[in-house]
Formats: structure tokens, sequence, C-alpha cells
């Protein structure tokens, strides 16, 4: 038992166990997009709100453990690529989303205020995170001051967003928008009681933070035995993992008809994953995480800011159809991921 909770695992180990626990996160989140439907119409919050806190929240969960796991094991570089690296993939996740809506594209069906300032809050906490990188390396408590002021920019902005009243900006409803109502379902998740549904949603809580567990275990095996850098470990393969609920999630949502939370648990799952690094940071013991990141993160960090104003962009445009049928900002954001891929790689 020793063995397989603290010392290095082989290879064939690591691979392996990095497989199974990806396999696992699909199926939870699969089952995960029915349930948070189901709940967002009984709680009233709405797809928007529900998605981006508590559905964004549980699909962060494994990305939050594969963090807190790689940074408590002194890799630095694991823990920050990881957080910011699953970003910047769940953000291409969307274009693939879009590409199962055919009639129209995803941003237009979806284009909402709430999901317009969750981008506006993840711009910022990027930013917060790279001005710590350039601030003077000091921690007070084990924590640099930036984690605690990513913190409370991340719940004044929960706070501005739930709370913003009537807005001077308004998407304009279209044949083609597809507005949060509450279904009358009688199918699947919405024939069992509430309490069931979120008994079910923790189980599966649960179930994903034990796979990011075991992925972060495994991508340390993986580094060891393979030379490979350890931030394009980070940022590529754990970013993936970290990427797949919210993407299976998402092209479940859309399935459903749930575009609004689809775009939501993007977007909200995106900043608790800046909040990652808050999270890294109170784990690493060596300093400060921000002043741990080598310029390959910080390269990372800044081209998950560029990647969301290019969503943000598309939110506001809201082409009903356009370039290779996901849109300018679909087609510029696998773009710019393969690019950012192509550099870390070099």
């Amino acid at each position: 038992m020793r063995v397989v909770l603290t010392d290095l695992w082989p290879l064939s180990w690591s691979i392996g166990v990095f497989l199974l626990a990806t396999a696992v996160t699909v199926v939870c989140s699969i089952r995960l997009a029915g349930v948070g439907d189901t709940l967002a119409d009984r709680t009233g919050w709405g797809e928007a709100l529900f998605g981006a806190v508590l559905f964004g929240l549980v699909t962060s969960l494994s990305g939050i453990v594969m963090t807190a796991v790689s940074a408590a094991a002194d890799q630095p570089d694991l823990a920050y690529s990881n957080a910011v690296g699953g970003i910047a993939a769940q953000t291409v996740a969307l274009v693939v989303a879009d590409a199962f809506l055919r009639k129209v594209n995803l941003e237009h069906a979806a284009a909402s205020v709430s999901n317009m300032l969750f981008g506006c809050l993840l711009i910022g906490l990027l930013g917060l995170a790279l001005m710590a990188a350039f601030s003077p390396s000091v921690t007070l408590l084990g924590l640099h001051p930036a984690s605690a002021v990513m913190v409370a920019f991340y719940i004044g902005g929960l706070r501005l967003i739930n709370n913003y009243g009537a807005p001077m900006w308004r998407a304009v409803r279209t044949e083609d928008t597809l507005p949060d109502v509450p279904e009358e379902d009688t199918q699947g998740p919405a024939r069992h009681t509430t309490s069931r549904l979120w008994t079910e949603f923790a189980a599966v809580a649960a179930l994903v933070m034990a796979g990011g567990w075991a992925v972060a275990r495994a991508a340390e095996g993986i580094v060891e035995h393979t030379g490979l850098n350890a931030g394009l470990v980070g940022a590529v393969f754990m970013g993936l993992v970290n990427a797949l609920p919210e993407t299976v999630t998402s092209v479940a949502a859309v399935r459903r008809g749930a575009v609004t939370l689809a775009v939501a648990a993007i977007i909200g799952g995106n900043c608790l994953d800046a909040l990652n690094l808050v999270v890294g940071d109170a784990a690493y013991r060596g300093g400060s995480l921000f002043h741990a990141a080598n310029p390959d993160e910080l390269f990372l960090t800044s081209g998950a800011m560029v990647m969301t104003a290019v969503l943000l962009g598309g939110l506001l445009v809201r082409q009903r159809r356009g370039w290779l049928k996901i849109g300018f900002d679909g087609v510029l954001l696998v773009a710019l991921y393969a690019s950012i891929v192509a550099v870390l790689a070099v």
C-alpha cells in the first residue's frame, strides 16, 4: 500500500493508471451532464450560474487534486502548467461541443450576460497570476499575497454576476437562440428525487477527485521515467485530462439542448482552474508557486488569456454560421492552442 500511495510508480503502471483514470473521468462526466441540467432547473439557479459554479467546481475537482498533489510532491512545473494548461484545453473544448450543435454556432445560441461576465472574470484572474509572477517573491503563512487577492477577486466576481440587475447589454433573441428554460422532462435524472440527485452529484465528484489524484501520481512517473519536460506533460497531457470533464459534459449538455450550461461549465470551470494556482501555492513548500513558474508557464498563461479574449469576441459577434461551420472564434481557438503546444514542445 505504501508503494502505491507514496513511491514512484513504474512507467507501465503510470501509463496504465493514467489511461484508466481518464476513462473513469469520461464516464462520470457523461452522467454529470444530465444530473447537473436537472439540478439547475430545480434549484432555480439557472444553467449559467449553476454551470459556472457547482458544475464547474465538480468538473474542476480532478484538476484541483492534480495541482495540489504535484505541488506537494515538489513538482511546481507540473502543478502550475496543469492548472493553466487545463484552461487552454478546456477553451478548445467549446469548439468540440460546437461541432455537435449542427444548426447554428454554439456562441450564438448560448450568448448571455452571465457567460460574458465569467469570461471577464477569467481574464482578470489570469492577469493577477501574471502580475504575481513578476511581483516581489514574498510569502505570508506560506502563501503569496496574490493568492488571497485572487480568491477575493473571484468571490467579488460571483457577487457581481449574481446581482448585476438589469444589464445595459443584452443578447438579442433570434430564432436560433436556445434560451435557458426549465424542462418538463420525466425521463432520465428528472424522474429521481432532488436528494438522490445531490447524492449522485457528490458521488461523481468523489470519483473525479480520485481520478485527479491518480493522474497526478501517474504524471510524476511519466516525467521521471521518460525525461519529458514537466511543463509539457503538465500543460498537454495533464491539461487535456483536466479538460476532459468539461469537454464531455459540454458535449452531453449540447446534445440535451442545454447550451447555456455547456458554455457556463467551461468558462466557470476555467475560473476555478485559475484558482488552482492558489491551491498549488498553498501546497507548495518551496516558496511561492507563482515565482516557481518558468517562461514556458508564463507563456502558457498569456496564451490562455488570448484564447479567452477570442472566446469573448465570439460571444459578442455571435456568428450564426462561420468559418468551417464553427465560427471565426472556433478556428482561431484551435490555431492558438496548436501554436501553444508547438512552442512548448520545442
